[in-house]
């Protein structure tokens, strides 16, 4: 992938369609919060190679006055630690004077101010039929935040603040993580993009009340071939009509995503990431957060989260196969060795974009991620991986290694110590769905088969016919998962999995023997 953004890069020089420049990361200033401490620390943002078409560039030096631009897709998401941390990102139609963010504890009361970055980006024009596009990406980061506090937050400008009454209606709120465990729920899904379906999705998401919500990756479809080419059909637009449509719960829910092959835009370097560094602020605390920005960890209560990006280890779609060098799997192994060893911290929770087990005859199940993660997910005992990837809802049994080592039926149980990792797809977000090889099989519609006949993908990009045990419930139609965490001294995960109806198509129970931890 690496030589296709350097021959990108001098076409489009080479037609004088774009100026290569660096990017800087700017860093948030701010003083304490009414003595709880709010204070401003370097941006999550990694910024992108000097060879990036991630520039200053139209849109940026467009002279609209600020009363004229109202900011749009407001999205949230977590630091690596969710008790002080919160990052706030929106973004603007042309480039504005001065953005900022203004915080406080009451709607009325947002006296405290802090400067925004902003991150620009440009999209040349890349065939005849779509222009060029510029977009301003703006991001606040907040620290030294009170755990467990409701704050209020308005985004602006010169010209534009929110503080004034007109536009009241634009302050939004979020909440940091307790100081101790206390019973949450999380939300998740991956595939989204936009349609009527991926709004409908949201609401019920919203009606949730999560503390955060997983996207694992394919996340608004703007590359339509999701093979990370230079030669892709591309749309940099959809960027603006899915932060639009996932405003409405992004705004006051933690929207921590990842990377799906999707999300692999050839145009922006770092190994097509460029974009998403531009769009997200993520935790900065993954192996190497300028090259991989969708890697990353943080704990919220008693449960500790890893973002991977499984680009780097599949068999099936090979743009940034081993760009890595490895470095993401020994980053891994060591972070999921520090989580098991952190105290409070009962589950782990994994999450990335291609499938270790899913039956479709779409794309099936990636050997790459079975060969390179699913070791290190038995070595630390991982609780709970969430997959997209496959539009559709799949869940395992109890698997140690690729073989079912507990069924675990609709309403069953699984010591995920003793027992085994229960793995779930939920790639069913939005975009168009996928079929199964096998009969639907879900709450109120179980038909349980011994053997579903299916694939997974080898070495080399070709497929290996399997005929397995694990897949225990199957759904074609949108749907996401809801789970709900609840500590204590027999601490559980109740996952259930939603249809956009609201309808529950299944659940199932995850529990730690205290005798299964390690530490």
């Amino acid at each position: 992938m690496a030589e296709q953004h350097e021959y990108l890069r001098t076409r489009l020089t080479r037609r004088g369609m774009l100026r290569a420049s660096a990017v800087t990361a700017g860093t948030v200033a701010g003083a304490g919060l009414l003595g709880g401490g709010l204070g401003g620390g370097a941006s999550a943002y990694a910024a992108p190679a000097v060879a990036s078409p991630t520039l200053l560039t139209s849109a940026a030096t467009t002279k609209v006055d600020g009363k004229h631009v109202a900011p749009f897709g407001r999205h949230l998401a977590f630091g690596a630690d969710p008790k002080t941390q919160m990052r706030i990102s929106w973004q603007v139609p042309f480039a504005v004077k001065r953005p900022f963010v203004r915080v406080g504890l009451k709607p009325w009361d947002l006296g405290h101010r802090i400067d925004a970055e902003v991150r620009p980006l440009h999209t040349p024009s890349l065939s005849k039929k779509l222009p060029a596009v510029d977009q301003v990406y703006l991001h606040a980061a907040l620290d030294n935040l009170r755990p467990g506090q409701t704050y209020y937050y308005g985004v602006g400008h010169d010209g534009f603040d929110p503080a004034d009454h007109r536009n009241f209606a634009t302050i939004g709120t979020f909440t940091t993580a307790p100081a101790r465990a206390e019973k949450f729920t999380f939300t998740a899904f991956g595939d989204q993009g936009v349609s009527y379906h991926a709004l409908g999705n949201d609401q019920v998401i919203l009606a949730q009340n999560p503390a955060f919500h997983l996207h694992a990756g394919d996340i608004c479809y703007a590359d339509d071939s999701g093979e990370g080419k230079p030669d892709d059909n591309y749309d940099a637009r959809r960027w603006d009509q899915f932060l639009a449509q996932t405003e409405s719960v992004a705004k006051s829910v933690p929207w921590m995503v990842t990377t799906g092959n999707h999300d692999m835009e050839a145009w922006y370097s770092p190994n097509g990431y460029g974009g998403q560094s531009a769009r997200w602020a993520l935790p900065a605390n993954g192996f190497d957060p300028r090259h991989s920005p969708g890697v990353y960890s943080f704990t919220y209560g008693n449960v500790g989260v890893v973002a991977l990006d499984a680009n780097d280890v599949s068999y099936e779609i090979t743009a940034n196969t081993g760009y890595s060098g490895g470095k993401q799997t020994r980053w891994l192994d060591r972070r999921l060795g520090e989580l098991r060893k952190q105290s409070g911290i009962d589950f782990v929770v994994v999450f990335f974009h291609h499938c270790a087990f899913s039956t479709t005859n779409s794309h099936a199940s990636d050997g790459g991620v079975r060969d390179t993660w699913l070791p290190l997910f038995e070595k630390h005992q991982v609780d709970l991986v969430i997959n997209g990837h496959n539009h559709v809802y799949e869940r395992t049994d109890a698997l140690k290694g690729q073989r079912v080592s507990k069924k675990v039926p609709i309403g069953g149980s699984v010591d995920s110590a003793r027992e085994g990792i229960v793995y779930v797809t939920a790639g069913a977000a939005g975009k168009s769905l996928y079929d199964f090889p096998a009969p639907d099989s879900y709450e109120g519609h179980v038909k349980d088969i011994e053997s579903v006949p299916t694939f997974h993908w080898v070495k080399g990009g070709g497929k290996q016919k399997e005929a397995v045990e694990w897949s225990r419930v199957r759904y074609t139609n949108y749907s996401f998962l809801a789970v709900e965490v609840e500590p204590g001294r027999h601490p559980r995960m109740r996952v259930t999995a939603l249809a956009e109806t609201g309808e529950r198509i299944d659940h199932f129970e995850v529990t730690r023997s205290s005798s299964g931890r390690q530490g």
